[in-house]
């Protein structure tokens, strides 16, 4: 039962909320210059996470802009933490998505990009929402953290599959946390930075000159606490993610394997045309069929090592149920090794599907792999009745993909190569499953034909390189026309091309069969995360509506 003290009707004088003078003017002005200081800093914090980014290997401006955007949060209420999180999105996936811009601006205009950056910066609303509410919580730079991971957990599942680019971890490839990977996967590289931000913010506060401000400003007095107390949460939250990535850093990538294997990698390259090469898949298969028989000629004159397997991209090739391509066939016979590359292939059932297809030198297609992951509006069109007004792809295809749902592995001799293609690198359980399948080393075809010279083959080697760690195996990366690379079992590059030349990568790398903790827990880590975020969120819903169902009325 609520317990009602009295009830006190105040007198409303004339004069009564209309007051005037400078005490009113002083605290209007306040106000405004609050809300512009934090608005400056909330889009200033997302244009910093977006610079911390690929092609820049700028990681340690991530923390710094989580600290932006936990400040601009910081004790406000959730429907102000959600417009300021919405903000940040904007100001974050705006520039990092200026790719899709570029595909299909010139046809559609920006309604496309800036479609999609909408709706994944909802998300990020929904982590300011979230981080707003539990700053108030005890230990509060874990709860942020564990918010803002939650929110890109629900942005990586959602809508249609979600969109898992631009995940935090994928920031930092080249810094001190990325260790964290073969532990705990993205999450745990994620949560680290984001820690590390939100740490940084507590500490910024509760030094004794902002604390002073702050209780200047609003007229409270500030209560002395014990200055070495009051720094010990934000700086644990800082300092235990760095330890725990150089702790961990000595065993990455150092685990003994005696097996090696030589790889090629095909890059034909194509026009940069954009769109229009949508078109023009002629010329794309051409060109990777002439680099890949330069690359035969070249091992017959011993010019160049023979390779355990050549990669070719994605959808280089196209085939019918009963998969037959003569020129594949007689590159793999001349070269003496199987032949992996990416196309579109139709099923018994005559379901298209983006496939891998090994073909090798005696048995032709032998092996194959469907993509998982199918990239919304193209792979697969949800509300097709309105999506050709924002996409190219419903006229071509008049029917979805079919999705695969078994790990890709394929064999070439001692190799058991894991494979994903392209845009199945962004989620955590294509490369996850292949290494429990028995996978020693990784291969990613991809095609990023479409984007001309801009940033998203950088993003997506980013990725590459984060999942080398996270399983502690080499990634053999084949792009139509850039970036193809070589990555160590460590996330360093060992081999890179440029963008838009005609190609072949040839390089020994080592086969590793130890999986790493992250292969057998990196999902529990997730659900962690999430449990924390989630956790965090309705403690604080529930100690608000404790406090209304006692608080009495006056």
């Amino acid at each position: 039962m609520v317990k009602v003290d009295r009830l006190v009707i105040p007198r409303v004088s004339p004069g009564d909320g209309q007051r005037s003078g400078p005490a009113s003017g002083r605290g209007v002005g306040r106000a405004r210059r609050t809300l512009l200081a934090r608005l400056a800093l909330v889009v200033s914090a997302g244009l910093v996470l977006y610079w911390s980014g690929p092609p820049r290997d700028l990681w340690w401006l991530a923390p710094l802009a989580v600290a932006g955007f936990v400040l601009a949060v910081r004790r406000i209420r959730a429907r102000a933490g959600f417009g300021y999180g919405l903000l940040f999105g904007l100001a974050y996936t705006l520039p990092l998505l200026g790719w899709l811009l570029d595909f299909l601006g010139a046809q559609f205009g920006p309604w496309p990009w800036l479609g999609v950056c909408l709706v994944e910066s909802l998300f990020f609303g929904l982590a300011g929402a979230g981080a707003a509410r539990v700053s108030r919580l005890p230990g509060a730079p874990l709860w942020q953290a564990a918010v803002f991971l939650t929110a890109e957990v629900l942005r990586s599942s959602l809508p249609f599959g979600g969109f898992p680019w631009g995940r935090l971890a994928f920031t930092q490839t080249g810094g001190v946390l990325l260790p964290l990977a073969s532990l705990g996967g993205t999450a745990l590289v994620g949560l680290g930075a984001a820690l590390v931000g939100a740490g940084l913010a507590e500490t910024l506060v509760r030094l004794p000159w902002f604390r002073r401000d702050v209780a200047a400003r609003s007229g409270r007095e500030r209560r002395s606490t014990g200055r070495g107390r009051l720094f010990v949460v934000p700086l644990c939250a800082v300092l235990v993610p760095v330890l725990g990535g150089l702790a961990v850093l000595p065993t990455v990538g150092a685990t003994a394997s005696s097996d090696t294997a030589t790889v090629a990698a095909v890059q034909g390259s194509a026009p940069n045309v954009g769109l229009d090469l949508l078109y023009r898949d002629r010329q794309l298969r051409l060109n990777h069929i002439r680099a890949a028989r330069r690359l035969a000629d070249d091992v017959a004159a011993g010019r160049v090592r023979r390779p355990d397997f050549v990669l070719l991209p994605e959808q280089v090739g196209s085939w019918g149920p009963e998969r037959r391509d003569p020129a594949l066939r007689r590159i793999a016979e001349r070269i003496g090794s199987p032949v992996i590359v990416g196309g579109l292939a139709y099923g018994p059932d005559g379901r298209l599907s983006n496939r891998i297809v090994r073909w090798g030198p005696e048995t032709g297609a032998s092996g194959e792999y469907v993509k998982q992951h199918l990239v919304p509006f193209a792979e697969k069109i949800p509300l097709r009745s309105v999506a050709g007004a924002v996409s190219p792809f419903v006229r071509r295809f008049q029917q979805d993909m079919v999705a695969g749902d078994e790990p890709g592995l394929l064999r070439a001799g001692s190799v058991r190569l894991g494979v994903g293609i392209c845009y199945d690198v962004a989620y955590d359980d294509v490369f996850r499953q292949a290494a429990r399948a028995g996978a020693n080393l990784f291969a990613l075809p991809t095609n990023n034909a479409w984007y001309g010279h801009s940033e998203m083959s950088h993003q997506q080697l980013a990725m590459a390189r984060l999942r080398a760690v996270e399983h502690g195996r080499s990634m053999v990366v084949a792009a139509t026309t850039g970036v193809s690379a070589v990555v160590r079992p460590d996330g360093s590059v060992k081999r890179r091309t440029e963008q838009f030349t005609a190609e072949t990568v040839v390089s020994e790398v080592p086969l590793r069969s130890s999986n790493t903790v992250a292969t057998f827990l990196g999902r529990y880590v997730t659900w962690l995360v999430s449990a924390l975020g989630v956790g965090a969120v309705l403690t604080t819903s529930l100690r608000r509506y404790r406090d209304r169902a006692v608080e009495p009325v006056r």
